[in-house]
């Protein structure tokens, strides 16, 4: 058995980190300069509006962020993927629709930088590339989880 099946209260442990998981894309979307609707963001200073854009931002930012979302999603794929009895706590948090709505703000702009970028190497656009194709292919595999989980197994039992 795992860990969760011999201590239940880690769910109420994985229910409580929740927030925080999602607070990860908030602050990506917040350091690309874009903005979550729904999220539970404070209202940002007048003086705090800059526009920074994965377009314009210093490449080390790019490569931080792109670097961050790929190891993001990759855990969290990891985890849902040996621990599917997970998603419900994760739904819990409207996983899918938070997911789905980050994905569709910063993928298309993070995506946009990196080819529109020039490079003195090309390796680190290939670097790049290769993460956020990654991070989005873990992002789509993680809402097939979920919504496998969530959605479907119910009907089939």
């Amino acid at each position: 058995g795992n860990i969760f099946t011999q201590q239940p209260s880690y769910f109420s442990d994985l229910d409580e980190t929740l927030p925080t998981v999602l607070q990860v894309f908030n602050n990506i979307l917040h350091k690309c300069g874009l903005q979550c609707e729904g999220a539970s963001a404070e209202p940002q200073k007048l003086e705090e509006k800059v526009s920074v854009t994965p377009g314009n931002m210093p490449l080390q930012e790019l490569k931080d962020i792109v670097l961050y979302l790929c190891d993001t999603c990759t855990t969290l794929w990891a985890f849902l993927d040996v621990f599917p009895l997970a998603c419900p706590t994760f739904q819990k948090h409207e996983f899918c629709y938070r997911l789905a709505s980050f994905y569709e703000l910063a993928i298309p702009e993070l995506e946009s930088a990196i080819k529109k970028r020039h490079y003195e190497d090309n390796s680190v656009f290939a670097d790049l590339w290769r993460r956020i194709s990654h991070s989005r292919k873990k992002m789509i595999e993680v809402f097939h989880i979920l919504i496998n989980q969530v959605c479907l197994q119910p009907i089939l039992e």
